[in-house]
């Protein structure tokens, strides 16, 4: 499986990075099979780091091998599960460890939904059936050095 990864800087040699930032699926090195998600995630560290460049690094996941000797969580789609795991990792409340976790993304617009439903102004139900009519990309997060073992460099691209 093909996998992208937005930058500013040429990332051959992916590492585990912790966030003071809470993220949907916690610290470690996120990727996406979306390569037009990964140009996007590129223009906002770009952006964020006052950078210059724009780089989509490509990678190969063997995901047949991970699935055999790793632990792996897969969220397919934005449901009550991935809701309340995405909520306990944006709070950084404890969560079960996973070596590669796989699910949709919560872009800017779906953040805005989960920020109202943890604040109080959407019930669960009402925060589910809105994230249903969005159309999510994927991430796949490579949370211990062990995961990063099945995924290969392949090429960088500078993007505009």
């Amino acid at each position: 499986m093909r996998l992208f990864h937005g930058s500013d800087t040429l990332v051959d040699k992916p590492v585990i990075m912790t966030n003071h930032r809470s993220l949907d699926f916690g610290s470690g090195f996120y990727v996406t099979s979306s390569y037009e998600q990964a140009k996007s995630w590129a223009r906002k560290v770009c952006y964020r780091n006052a950078s210059k460049h724009q780089y989509v690094n490509a990678y190969e996941f063997d995901s047949e091998a991970a699935a055999c000797f790793l632990n792996v969580k897969r969220f397919d789609r934005a449901d009550e599960e991935w809701l309340d795991y995405i909520c306990a990792c944006r709070m950084n409340r404890p969560v079960d460890e996973y070596d590669i976790v796989i699910g949709p993304v919560a872009d800017d617009t779906v953040y805005s939904v989960v920020i109202r439903y943890e604040n109080g102004d959407l019930d669960k139900q009402e925060a589910l059936k809105r994230l249903k009519a969005e159309n999510l990309k994927d991430q796949v997060l490579f949370h211990t050095e062990e995961s990063l073992k099945y995924l290969k460099y392949e090429e960088t691209e500078e993007v505009e």
